[in-house]
């Protein structure tokens, strides 16, 4: 959890609050790499230029799973991973080096199920310029 951050409390958390904003530094080739040897996806289209370029994407792109990544790390900083019960993204652009991404979201349901306390939300993932990259959900549990 990022420090300063609080687990938030069912009763105070409101449809339409904004979840805590998350910025990464701007997307490189290393972390590409990186990403690559993680997540075992060595396709050259995420870390060579002429790969990307005969591939008719204009150069490398980001894997879109490490910007799936980013989005979890924003929900799971605010709100423990075993809290969470759902988290569904749909990819809408691709991210390149040099990309700052920025997670963000909002509350836009609360319930109580079974006596607990189930809120759902929105977050959405975009460069420095404001084109969203990718966009989803998630339902947790507080």
């Amino acid at each position: 959890m990022r420090e300063g951050l609080l687990l938030p409390d069912f009763d105070r958390i409101n449809t339409g609050d904004e979840m805590p904003v998350l910025k990464k530094e701007p997307v490189n080739q290393i972390q590409l790499v990186k990403y690559a040897g993680a997540s075992g996806d060595f396709n050259p289209l995420h870390y060579v230029d002429a790969v990307g370029k005969a591939a008719g994407q204009g150069g490398v792109i980001a894997h879109g799973m490490l910007i799936m990544g980013f989005m979890g790390q924003a929900v799971t900083d605010w709100i423990p991973n075993r809290c969470l019960k759902s988290f569904k993204v749909r990819f809408m652009k691709v991210t390149r080096p040099g990309d700052a991404i920025t997670v963000s979201g909002r509350i836009t349901g609360k319930k109580i199920v079974d006596g607990r306390g189930l809120i759902s939300g929105e977050v959405a993932a975009a460069d420095q310029h404001g084109q969203v990259k990718a966009a989803g959900t998630f339902e947790a549990w507080v």
